[in-house]
């Protein structure tokens, strides 16, 4: 079905106890996974405009949030003998970049209707990361 992912039926398959609500937690790597899609996107979207030249900083933030967002996915979905430091900090660093991206793209979403979906993607992205960090991680 599309938009159905199986982050949460591999969550709730994981032996182990998860020291986070694994519903929030999976909302949570959806989402950010989905934003690092959309800056990729967008980042391309980007290079095929004719004034390309003006949008290097975006392309740059796109790219830069793209890989930290495919990153933070990743370890958020891995539980064995994670370390709450070190996902706190990632948690950290992608909802910094998310926020410089969205930032950058709200810069030309009037011009470029990418960009204005990529916006509102990284600032869910950044909540996201904002809520599960509130929820001790």
């Amino acid at each position: 079905m599309p938009g159905m992912t199986t982050t949460m039926p591999m969550l709730e398959t994981y032996p182990q106890p998860i020291d986070v609500d694994r519903s929030a937690l999976a909302t949570a790597i959806d989402i950010i996974a989905s934003c690092g899609q959309t800056c990729t996107a967008c980042a391309d979207a980007c290079l095929g405009e004719e004034m390309v030249d003006r949008l290097a900083t975006c392309i740059r933030l796109d790219l830069d949030c793209a890989d930290v967002c495919a990153v933070t996915a990743r370890m958020l979905a891995r539980h064995t003998g994670a370390n709450a430091a070190v996902i706190r900090a990632q948690l950290e660093a992608c909802a910094a970049a998310c926020r410089a991206c969205a930032d950058e793209c709200t810069k030309h979403a009037a011009m470029h209707q990418h960009c204005r979906i990529c916006a509102e993607m990284c600032r869910r992205a950044e909540q996201a990361c904002r809520d599960l960090m509130s929820l001790s991680m």
